[in-house]
């Protein structure tokens, strides 16, 4: 007998990759291993040497063909077995590893909004729907569109053993949220990137297309976010050390804007639950701020705070290697 491996990885489209996948038929027995595809047809080689390697990094069960069917989440490596140019996963490793000793800690609430015929889902073919307001976390069939896709991606993802944590309707309609973690790097970002293949794949079922477009529609709509929440083992234990991780985030401002995902100066304009993208603040349960701290965390004097400037579109191998140097190596352990 025979099963089937989804082998999955992340190409080298720009300005934001996508992700790719093709099926390896293996005989009983026979573990998922190393293979290959034409990375001249995905951004990642010439056709002059083309070929590109995959080498597994998180393997789990499929949960829609199901039985001994798996998903297998890749890397992607040169011939030479050395990280591709595209892989981001090689320095969050790097970076993981030089500050284990802090124990950072992600949880990201991926926002994404469902588009089909060239519009959100639930837009009417002329015109608007009703202004924001009513569709945040709510339900009926004037307020809510895609509730079957979210559903089955939600049930996906636990079969799947992910660390889904939560999901629910955003402020614009046809755009959801769902929340991955509480996970190490790179785990939070192997787990992200395999819940967005979940969730592209179900929707292509309803013939709807995942958007993780930071700002998908102009004007008075709020864009989509990839809100990350961060702690070390200090921050779990004490409040000084969360107010310093945020001063120093706000020292190294510049460079995390300019990784966290494309488009981001059309989403962070200081309207929408923004802070302006050239602005840094952070505040104490303030959804403006760059940075928030969760109101409950002050009163405990002890937690996470949550970083909102990430797009949807950001690469969360990238996301929480910056957040993990930049705290990190401003910090010291007592």
């Amino acid at each position: 007998m025979s099963y089937q491996a989804e082998y999955i990885w992340i190409d080298g489209t720009e300005p934001s990759p996508m992700l790719r996948c093709k099926t390896n038929i293996l005989k009983d027995g026979e573990e998922p291993g190393i293979w290959g595809f034409d990375g001249s047809s995905t951004n990642q080689a010439p056709g002059s040497a083309s070929d590109c390697v995959l080498r597994p990094v998180l393997i789990v069960p499929d949960p829609l063909r199901g039985g001994k069917n798996v998903l297998v989440l890749c890397e992607v490596l040169l011939t030479d077995f050395t990280p591709h140019p595209t892989n981001t996963r090689a320095a969050c490793i790097e970076v993981a590893e030089r500050y284990a000793a802090h124990e950072p800690m992600f949880g990201i609430e991926q926002e994404y909004t469902f588009f089909r015929d060239g519009r959100p889902l639930g837009w009417p073919e002329i015109g608007f729907p009703a202004p924001q307001g009513p569709y945040y976390c709510s339900v009926g069939g004037d307020y809510i569109a895609g509730r079957d896709i979210v559903e089955r991606h939600t049930q996906a993802c636990i079969d799947a053993g992910l660390s889904i944590e939560g999901t629910n309707a955003e402020v614009m309609k046809g755009q959801w949220e769902f929340q991955i973690g509480v996970l190490a790097p790179p785990a939070i970002g192997d787990q992200i990137w395999l819940a967005r293949w979940l969730l592209a794949r179900i929707a292509e079922d309803y013939g709807v297309q995942v958007s993780l477009d930071a700002k998908p529609v102009a004007g008075d709509w709020n864009g989509a976010g990839a809100h990350t929440n961060f702690s070390t083992k200090q921050m779990r234990e004490s409040y000084d050390p969360i107010v310093a991780a945020c001063e120093a985030l706000g020292k190294n401002a510049d460079e995390h804007i300019e990784n966290y995902g494309h488009g981001i100066r059309n989403r962070l304009t200081g309207a929408h639950e923004t802070a302006p993208w050239d602005r840094f603040n952070y505040g104490v349960s303030n959804r403006g701020a760059s940075v928030r701290i969760p109101w409950q965390v002050e009163k405990n004097k002890k937690g996470y705070l949550e970083d909102r400037r990430p797009n949807a579109n950001a690469d969360p191998y990238v996301v929480s290697r910056l957040i993990t140097e930049t705290v990190c190596s401003a910090a010291t352990i007592d």
